[in-house]
């Protein structure tokens, strides 16, 4: 099995502050991260919709980090290990936190509270998109 190559995570407090924006729907502000040398994070907002051509994006541009915090805030348990194991805690917490973990919450409330406010965003895109998957009223196929 080829070992997968992880690119660094480090950005500025504006752009953090705009990837917060840009999750929640600001279509002006994901399209300035597209065109961004951030573009993950607007790739991002794309594959936290499901968007199975974005996660394919994400993890081909040695993006699994991001990846696998999406995962894990649709509570997939498997991803919380996999970011714990490779000591990317922050995005552990966020990953929980994404799915309601008060623990991890509390932990990001306390860290960083950046990303305590991103966090809280996933959460309720997540709740949403939850929410609609879960109208009996809609087909979903």
């Amino acid at each position: 099995m080829k070992p997968i190559k992880i690119r660094s995570l480090n950005y500025p407090a504006k752009i953090l502050l705009a990837w917060k924006e840009a999750i929640g729907g600001n279509k002006e502000i994901r399209s300035f991260l597209l065109k961004s040398k951030y573009k993950e994070l607007g790739v991002f907002c794309f594959a936290l919709m499901n968007d199975k051509s974005s996660r394919e994006w994400l993890l081909k541009n040695n993006y699994a980090h991001l990846l696998a915090l999406i995962h894990g805030v649709e509570g997939k348990t498997d991803a919380w290990y996999w970011l714990k194991k490779n000591e990317f805690t922050t995005l552990f917490h966020m990953a929980r936190g994404g799915d309601s973990w008060k623990e991890s919450l509390d932990w990001l409330k306390e860290k960083d509270k950046i990303l305590y406010g991103i966090t809280l965003q996933m959460e309720k895109i997540k709740d949403e998109i939850d929410e609609k998957n879960n109208d009996p009223h809609k087909i979903n196929p």
